[in-house]
């Protein structure tokens, strides 16, 4: 039996999904079953709990065959980073105490480096919690979600701009959500290899300007990229209800990926690339 938490999200419900097609048995861990009907038709047992309960979440683990971990969005937090370190060394001990053989937990391009990387520094921060409790690995390291896009298709619907924080020039490696649990679900299923490290990407990498081509011919109008200026991620943000400090530190994230210090690790860590396209995904997010 595999349980996937986070299990109503983009990844989860994918690797919940694909590992019910294999014929597995799944529980699926969310805040709202009313959000994870879909898993519970296909046969998952739906339980409610969040990660902070320790007690709640490490009774969800037992019998576990493996565990898929994602660390949750907490956009309002003022102390984001220390809150999120103490949650996932919680998590990690829970995963321990409970004999779980095997967790894949969603890192990040870039979660090798402990600083210099913004928001990504709370990935990093499940991977030390991981190991330093002894619990056998594999870091799914994801490039740029492709989804990241979708806030603002709308403007490019309406007024055929496409606003980036990246520069239009900027090559980087994309991948789409559903080949995130796709390749988690495959890593379960794998079973412990001892420590492994995925890198995954989309079928190409791309620029922002490409992006802009892409959205373009979906939408059948011209769209332009505008690049803004760092300096404006942090009010964008802010605008949004999101606190000051997660906004700082995603531009910080903006500024390490324009530095090229959010990349991947190369080495021993295994390069892998998603099947499915900009093209395809940006389609269903377009309608």
């Amino acid at each position: 039996m595999y349980v996937i938490s986070g299990a109503s999200g983009n990844t989860g419900k994918a690797a919940a999904k694909k590992l019910l097609q294999a014929g597995k048995k799944v529980r699926a861990l969310v805040r709202d079953v009313n959000k994870a009907s879909e898993l519970a038709a296909l046969g998952a047992e739906v339980v409610a709990v969040d990660l902070s309960d320790r007690a709640g979440f490490e009774r969800a683990l037992v019998g576990a065959d493996g565990l898929y971990l994602l660390s949750p969005p907490d956009l309002t937090s003022h102390n984001f980073l220390a809150e999120r370190s103490q949650l996932l060394g919680a998590v990690a001990a829970a995963a321990k105490s409970a004999a779980v053989p095997h967790v894949v937990f969603l890192s990040s391009v870039g979660g090798q480096h402990p600083s210099g990387t913004g928001i990504i520094q709370s990935v990093h921060a499940g991977e030390v919690a991981l190991r330093g409790a002894g619990v056998t690995s594999t870091f799914l390291r994801a490039a740029y979600f492709v989804e990241n896009w979708a806030s603002v298709l709308p403007v490019a619907k309406q007024d055929g701009v496409l606003p980036s924080f990246l520069p239009g020039k900027l090559a980087l490696p994309m991948v789409s959500t559903v080949d995130i649990g796709n390749l988690a679900a495959e890593a379960l299923l794998d079973g412990p290899r001892g420590e492994r490290v995925l890198e995954l990407s989309g079928p190409r990498d791309l620029t922002p300007n490409d992006v802009a081509v892409v959205v373009s011919k979906l939408l059948g109008r011209a769209v332009q990229l505008v690049e803004a200026p760092l300096e404006a991620v942090v009010p964008t943000f802010t605008s949004f209800g999101i606190s000051p400090e997660i906004a700082e530190l995603f531009r910080q994230m903006y500024e390490g990926l324009r530095a090229g210090r959010v990349s991947f690790e190369g080495g021993k860590a295994e390069a892998r690339r998603g099947p499915t396209s900009v093209e395809e995904t940006l389609r269903l997010l377009s309608k």
